[in-house]
């Protein structure tokens, strides 16, 4: 595939109190050519400043980045003809009409099709009728989508595009995003929302204190060493003997039935049970959230990366 983003050694260091603050540490990266890549990672982490490196809209410290195979520096105005971006603060003109503001962007962009701007309206349930001030923080989130679409881009970059969104628009976004796929695009989509990249997402991303801690599909993040395992038994069994089992962890006994978290191989949880009988047995990979927590909570570690942030 081609490369759409390519970055090396990205760093960004920011002056502060004591010393210098690393806010994006020789981040290294490659989106290819018509997927769905999520950068996923909680408030501070960097992914707004590598979006803002990506559009020259700030400078790197150290490194480099390219997009469409140019160098970002020396190419920014013909790399943001062929993109859309949505920032993680919009921040339009009060007293002027969605439609207008849509209108201006459209001619600043040499037109757009005037047919796809009201069918995103219609799918978004958005008036452009209204003056910029009146609107929520969701229906302002709402006009920031359609301008970083209306113009059918090559490239999408998009800093917590659904935030402020109810579920129901989430949902109209995730499904614009994979029309936005079929249609050769690709999208570069910074989230904390787990459930959104989750849905959506070709590839993931954690970035963690300016540091990239991982690249994979959402499968094989998902696809981690532990699973929660679900028991209904006969009879009663002791927290003890579960307790003894390799790998378990985080156990749950309510009655005749265990939850537990259950790391490496079943069998030992099968043969700690003897010959007690199994009413049902059910096993659960983790989430994207669990696999995130790997990274900055207390569950276990993720391919040799550390469990807490």
């Amino acid at each position: 595939m081609d490369a759409i983003i390519q970055t090396n050694g990205l760093s960004k260091d920011y002056a502060a109190k004591g010393g210098r603050v690393h806010a994006l540490d020789h981040l290294n990266l490659l989106v290819n050519q018509g997927e769905i890549f999520g950068y996923l990672g909680p408030n501070g982490a960097g992914k707004t400043t590598t979006i803002r490196m990506l559009l020259d809209l700030i400078r790197p410290t150290a490194g480099s980045a390219s997009i469409f195979g140019m160098a970002v520096r020396a190419n920014s105005v013909a790399i943001r003809r062929r993109t859309g971006y949505l920032p993680g603060e919009l921040n339009l003109w009060d007293n002027e009409t969605a439609a207008d503001i849509v209108r201006y962007f459209g001619q600043v962009r040499g037109g757009v099709d005037a047919r796809y701007v009201r069918e995103l309206a219609d799918r978004l349930d958005f008036d452009m009728s209204k003056k910029m001030r009146s609107y929520s923080t969701g229906n302002k989130r709402k006009i920031g989508i359609i301008l970083a679409l209306m113009h059918k881009p090559e490239l999408l970059i998009l800093d917590e595009p659904t935030s402020g969104l109810d579920p129901l628009m989430q949902q109209v976004f995730i499904q614009l995003m994979q029309e936005a796929r079929q249609n050769g695009q690709t999208v570069f989509l910074s989230s904390h929302m787990l459930s959104e990249v989750q849905a959506v997402c070709d590839r993931v991303s954690i970035i963690r204190s300016g540091k990239l801690q991982t690249v994979d599909s959402v499968t094989a993040l998902t696809n981690v060493d532990f699973r929660w395992v679900t028991l209904r038994l006969r009879e009663s069994v002791s927290r003890v003997l579960l307790d003894a089992v390799p790998g378990a962890g985080e156990i749950t006994v309510d009655g005749n039935s265990v939850r537990l978290r259950l790391t490496g191989e079943i069998d030992p949880l099968i043969r700690a049970l003897g010959d007690r009988y199994i009413v049902d047995l059910r096993t659960q990979d983790p989430t994207l959230e669990e696999v995130f927590l790997t990274y900055y909570g207390d569950l276990p570690a993720v391919n040799g990366h550390s469990r807490r942030a």
